[in-house]
């Protein structure tokens, strides 16, 4: 192997991992968005995450608005705990 075929395997290697570095930086400035217009043209996605907050390393609470109503889901340990509707006020 010579410096030349030693020169060409290290530019190849190089333009590789730029390259892939390339497309994480793009996912993550563009993300989902970019990958959800990819589901289809003229779709409308009825399904949205609101806001999300992170309690501890197994459990989140995340705000979901489906159909224009927005429900409360505690997610974690495998399971998903989806609080009671709001207690009506007295009179």
């Amino acid at each position: 192997m010579d410096l030349a075929d030693l020169a060409r395997t290290l530019f190849a290697l190089l333009l590789t991992l730029g390259l892939v570095g390339l497309g994480a930086v793009a996912l993550r400035r563009f993300g989902p968005g970019v990958i959800a217009r990819f589901s289809g043209p003229g779709k409308e996605r009825r399904l949205t995450v609101v806001e999300s907050l992170v309690l501890d390393p197994t459990r989140r609470l995340v705000i979901v608005s489906c159909d224009g109503q927005e429900r409360l889901l505690l997610l974690g340990e495998g399971q998903v705990v989806a609080p009671a509707d709001k207690p009506k006020g007295r009179g």
